[in-house]
């Protein structure tokens, strides 16, 4: 048998589709050609690697924010002081302790921690302390530490008078910058407002996030991350005109297409899992920076950004093989020969008809979603994907959208027509730097609308007046002397023009019994001056020994009872707790007075109209009553520096345990607020990743036409065309991007309002994102001028 009887068979075995030991073979044989490259090809893989790593970070970052949010909370929780039934009749014992929370606001911030009296000679310890500090000396966070030591720690360090004896430890906080303290005292008693525990630590069970915010959440969420994925489905590809040319000397020795795209991918995977692993160095780098730099309110210990490890599993294993498919699917429109390359998409014109169907299905998908109030996992699967589809399809449409325009561009300065003529041969690379931005400026568009769509949904009008007064405190004790010392010493702060303060309690009805219900008829009933009576209803005159029925109040309830059982004569029964408490101390039986007068209510600074029983010092004696609080309210004279903060320090010089609050006259939600602040932290970052991710591509498309730069340099073309028609390449796509961008990301932002039933309050909110996109083109050519201007050497002449 001859070697000629054999080639039919070796033929057909050649025909044959190589089984997975080959198909690995030649992904081998790529990995080897990529490191084996040279300088240019080291280069061409540094890039691709860095665009990969700068995707793979954000990813790892995204994946780790359930952990974070889990272990923030374990931490949060372990410190946490519960009140419950065995808690409330605690024996005082060798393992107990008392505590007051001894937290307050200090200008943009809040100080929060708990005033500590042990029992016994074992209390319990707060996380992250190992011993309590005695009467007069306190624990406090590190941050809280550098903060009194500090200049603008002064008035805090004059309200927290106590000497520093030891830091809490990372157990014991939520963040680095977390602001928190345990100090000692031996003035604690339960009588003034103390409680008793033998363990720290409590659960609060988490209030389920509104669907509203479900659905807000899930937007950003893909918004955030399909940039990221095109990123790195872009950054993959570069270098690819160089990469061609030599795979078609591979054809020349033998390599069929199949194999030579193979190779391709394997050349593609060695910058793909260098990139992941600069992702890892990247991410790993990053999120040391939480531990330093507190960006929108959210910080972090840095160990809490730990991806889940099935989510960092499926990132590891997911980009290298998306790496692999997009490279193949790269090459079939790129006929590879022996005597060069041949790319079919300059021979045939981009077809719309297969790419409009994708943000058609989104957007189907969108209109046929459920109700958001009954959104499940299900829903969100349903929405993620119209959502997905929608930028998505944003994202194939802008290469058509790109070729079309710039198809019938014709004459103009010469940079212009040397960048028309440049896309018009090839705009592949200037559509794909643009499609992250313009999927981000969509997304953000859509996001923003959404985001002020629901906005007057978590912003409520709360009713208070911040020009009658700007604070209120409140002790949960009374005395007519304290309340007449909330007076005089808030008074004496600096920047404090007015101050009122009453003592609040309730009053029964001397003698009703309780309904079936367990129910018993119950009237307000506060004491206070003049002045501060006044404040509370329309008095035509007051003098000390007066009584007031208050009606008015909009509360059909406060008003009947008062009719019912607060006329001149009535016998009350003020500030009894027998019926929750059967040891607390007795009822005072008090009479209404036959010459009470009758007045309407007056809407007080917080808000709120009274209704019920006023009476002056001289009328009623406070000082014997044992549940009621003492309230003030508190003007501030808003031109004195950190007047509010005199206020504050005067509070808890007065009892620590005072709460005080400033009027707001609108109120934002929490769980909205840490939502949003989330979001602008997240989208700073996406924004960051897409301009690094331009610039990377933008260098790699000048190393690309060196050559070409060189040849127009040498024939007399001056530098300063040469860069305009740079700048005209990149403004082209961007301005089409844009324009795309902002129609997609209107239609988007009104098809996720019209699932929650809100109209579009501002159709022209997307000039500041488009602003930033701009800004961002701006920059990235900026900064891509100076390797520009090396290209343009004469060297870029040299060829093998």
């Amino acid at each position: 048998m001859t070697l000629l009887d054999e080639r039919p068979a070796r033929a057909a075995d050649a025909g044959a589709p190589p089984g997975l030991g080959g198909r690995l073979r030649d992904l081998g044989l790529g990995l080897r050609f990529a490191a084996s490259g040279g300088r240019e090809g080291w280069v061409r893989t540094l890039l691709t690697a860095i665009g990969v790593g700068l995707g793979v970070a954000l990813l790892l970052g995204a994946a780790s924010v359930p952990t974070f949010l889990n272990e923030r909370d374990v931490r949060l929780n372990a410190r946490q002081v519960g009140m419950s039934d065995a808690t409330t009749h605690l024996e005082p014992g060798d393992r107990t302790l008392l505590y007051l929370d001894a937290s307050s606001e200090y200008r943009d911030g809040r100080v929060g921690g708990f005033l500590l009296r042990p029992d016994g000679a074992h209390p319990p310890l707060p996380p992250g302390v190992d011993h309590l500090p005695g009467p007069g000396e306190m624990v406090v966070s590190p941050a809280l530490k550098d903060l009194l030591d500090s200049p603008e720690g002064q008035l805090l360090k004059e309200r927290y008078d106590y000497r520093v004896v030891g830091t809490i430890g990372d157990a014991g906080l939520g963040d680095p910058f977390d602001l928190y303290l345990y100090a000692g005292s031996d003035t604690l008693d339960t009588e003034h407002g103390a409680y008793r525990i033998d363990r720290f630590g409590h659960h609060d069970p988490s209030e389920p996030l509104d669907p509203v915010l479900v659905l807000m959440v899930v937007l950003a969420c893909v918004v955030l991350l399909v940039p990221v994925a095109i990123f790195i489905a872009t950054a993959v590809r570069f270098g690819g005109e160089r990469r061609d040319k030599r795979l078609a000397a591979l054809r020349l020795v033998g390599a069929d297409i199949r194999m030579t795209r193979r190779m391709a991918a394997g050349e593609a995977l060695f910058g793909t899992l260098i990139g992941l692993a600069l992702g890892i160095v990247f991410f790993l780098a990053g999120r040391q920076m939480f531990g330093f730099v507190e960006i929108w309110r959210l910080a972090a210990f840095p160990a809490d950004f730990s991806p889940v490890p099935a989510l960092a599993a499926l990132i590891l294993v997911a980009v290298p093989l998306a790496a692999i498919v997009v490279t193949l699917l790269a090459l079939r429109s790129v006929a590879i020969e022996p005597l060069g390359v041949v790319r079919s998409a300059r021979t045939r014109a981009r077809r719309l008809w297969w790419r409009l169907p994708v943000p058609v299905a989104g957007t189907l998908l969108l209109l046929t979603a459920g109700p958001v109030s009954t959104v499940d996992t299900l829903g969100v699967v349903h929405i993620a994907a119209g959502i997905t589809l929608t930028l998505i399809g944003l994202v194939l449409v802008l290469p058509w959208l790109v070729e079309a325009v710039v198809r019938r561009l014709r004459g103009g300065p010469v940079p212009w027509h040397l960048a028309a003529r440049r896309l018009q041969l090839s705009s592949s690379g200037a559509s794909r730097a643009v499609a992250g931005i313009t999927i981000a400026v969509a997304g953000g568009i859509a996001l923003q609308m959404f985001t002020v769509g629901i906005n007057d949904d978590f912003e409520k009008t709360t009713g208070e007046d911040p020009k009658r007064a700007q604070m209120g405190a409140m002790a949960d004790f009374p005395s007519g002397r304290l309340a007449q010392r909330m007076v005089d010493e808030f008074s004496a702060a600096k920047g404090v023009k007015k101050v009122i303060g009453t003592v609040d309690s309730w009053a029964n009805p001397a003698g009703v019994k309780p309904d079936a219900d367990g129910a018993v008829p119950t009237l307000s009933f506060s004491v206070g001056t003049c002045t501060a009576l006044r404040e509370l209803a329309k008095l035509p005159s007051c003098a000390d020994g007066d009584v007031f029925r208050v009606t008015g109040s909009h509360d059909a309830y406060s008003d009947g009872q008062l009719e019912k059982y607060g006329r001149p004569g009535s016998r009350l029964a003020i500030d009894d707790a027998s019926d929750y408490d059967p040891g607390a101390p007795k009822a005072v039986r008090w009479t209404i007075p036959a010459d009470t007068r009758t007045v309407d209510s007056r809407r007080d600074p917080g808000g709120a109209r009274f209704g019920g029983i006023l009476a002056t010092p001289g009328a009623f004696d406070a000082e014997s009553l044992h549940n009621a609080s003492t309230s003030a309210q508190i003007q501030i004279d808003e031109s004195v520096p950190d007047a509010v903060e005199h206020a504050r320090t005067a509070a808890y010089r007065i009892d620590p345990g005072m709460r005080v609050w400033t009027y707001r006259s609108v109120e934002r939600n929490r769980q909205y607020e840490s939502v949003r602040s989330g979001l602008f932290t997240a989208a700073a970052l996406t924004m960051t990743l897409i301009a690094a991710s331009m610039l990377v591509s933008q260098i790699e498309q000048l190393r690309e036409r060196r050559r070409l730069l060189s040849v127009l340099v040498a024939y007399g073309t001056r530098r300063s065309t040469l860069a305009w028609s740079v700048l005209w390449q990149t403004a082209i796509p961007v301005v089409l991007g844009m324009a795309l961008a902002v129609t997609g990301g209107l239609g988007l932002g009104a098809l996720m309002l019209r699932m929650i039933h809100k109209p579009v309050t501002d159709w022209f909110l997307f000039l500041p994102l488009v602003g930033v996109g701009a800004a961002a083109i701006v920059v990235v050519t900026l900064l891509s001028l100076p390797p520009l201007y090396r290209l343009m050497r004469p060297e870029g002449l040299r060829t093998e």
